[in-house]
């Protein structure tokens, strides 16, 4: 008996649907909310955030002024890694120019550095970074460790070579191939994991006020009086923002592609198929939350904080999980976006399968389930 109550009858809802159409063709925020900012997001994140450390800005102290230490200088300047941004008379300056933040690294070459590398003495070269940021301070003393490195070894083949000896080879040679982010761009991840922010936005904030609206409009009770169910009730009230996210999917692939050069490598049904299931959930998480709390500004800020926020920063988007305390980690796994965001990687970069991605395909549909039922089953608590 219940399910025959809840028996979908589609011309229930095409009618709640064409109403919600009209209601977002007429409300300009609704339409902002469902295409500017989006294409605002895809914009603002692909351009501004990068994590990529390029062309760090280096200045140089040199008390040997020597051709090998104007030699060491040149080459560091001649890399794609740094920028050589000026040649300082003391160490004052080159500190004075880490504090105000004008260069990233400050090397000091002392007096007699020439000499101590002829006569097979010891020659220190001070290296001071800027690590007030981490991740940079981190990547640029990376840099130049390799490139000193890479500078010693050619000293040493220089010299063997003028005597006239073979150069010698490590025993151990490691051969670096990176896979699946061949040159190693930010942007790569970036683009699809902002997808998972703009269908939360979507999927979620916005129909978090649907229902909501009803009861602040005093229109509930004549709703309540028609021939529909719940379930055809919420369903007619997702279409709209069903197909409102997925346009929203592929201009955000179209524009990854044409402007960030961001190409999926796996299956475009596959990510269709996750989007669908990702934006099902998100559709239920807001009409549940629209429909618990029967207020536009209240729904609005829960769904900010249990849908948007955790997308955003506990879905491994922007900061590793693994980086995260033990508590934030299970807290994460809670949080769709980061099932969603583990299949667009294995989509866009690995180019993996089914036989790769069911485990996160199987929690969405957990998931969408739990908060479909949640909706359903408290829209008919309200009556319907």
């Amino acid at each position: 008996m219940r399910l025959q109550a809840m028996r979908i009858h589609p011309r229930n809802v095409q009618a709640v649907a064409r109403k919600e159409f009209y209601h977002i063709v007429r409300d300009y925020r609704s339409l902002y909310m469902a295409f500017a900012l989006p294409l605002l997001l895809i914009l603002l994140f692909g351009y501004a955030l990068s994590l990529d450390v390029d062309n760090v800005k280096v200045v140089i102290v040199d008390h040997d002024r020597t051709a090998l230490s104007r030699d060491f200088a040149s080459r560091l300047d001649a890399s794609p890694y740094f920028d050589l941004v000026s040649h300082l008379p003391d160490d004052r300056q080159a500190a004075a120019w880490l504090d105000a933040g004008r260069a990233t690294i400050a090397l000091v070459i002392p007096p007699r550095w020439t000499e101590a590398i002829r006569s097979n003495r010891d020659a220190p070269l001070q290296v001071l970074i800027d690590a007030s940021d981490p991740n940079i301070g981190s990547i640029s003393r990376g840099y130049i460790t390799s490139f000193v490195e890479r500078y010693n070894a050619q000293l040493l083949a220089d010299f063997l070579a003028r005597q006239g000896l073979e150069t010698l080879h490590p025993p151990v040679e490691g051969r670096v191939r990176v896979w699946f982010n061949e040159d190693l761009e930010s942007r790569n991840f970036i683009v699809p994991g902002i997808i998972a922010v703009i269908i939360m936005i979507v999927g979620a904030m916005l129909t978090s006020l649907v229902i909501a609206r009803e009861f602040e409009n005093g229109t509930m009770e004549t709703i309540r009086s028609l021939p529909i169910n719940a379930l055809e009730f919420l369903t007619g009230k997702a279409i709209p923002y069903y197909l409102i996210a997925m346009t929203d999917v592929l201009v955000a692939l179209v524009m990854g592609q044409l402007l960030f050069g961001v190409v999926m490598k796996g299956s475009f049904w596959l990510m269709i198929l996750a989007s669908s299931l990702y934006l099902s959930v998100a559709l239920g998480i807001g009409l549940f939350i629209s429909v618990a709390t029967k207020s536009q500004l209240v729904a609005n800020q829960i769904a900010l904080l249990v849908s948007y926020l955790p997308a955003l920063l506990l879905s491994d988007f922007v900061f590793p999980v693994e980086n995260m305390p033990v508590m934030l980690q299970f807290v994460t796994r809670i949080v769709p976006a980061t099932y969603y965001i583990d299949i667009l990687n294995g989509l866009f970069l690995r180019n993996v399968g089914m036989a790769y991605l069911w485990p996160s395909f199987a929690v969405l549909l957990v998931m969408f389930l739990a908060s479909a039922a949640l909706a359903v089953g408290r829209m008919r608590r309200e009556g319907l």
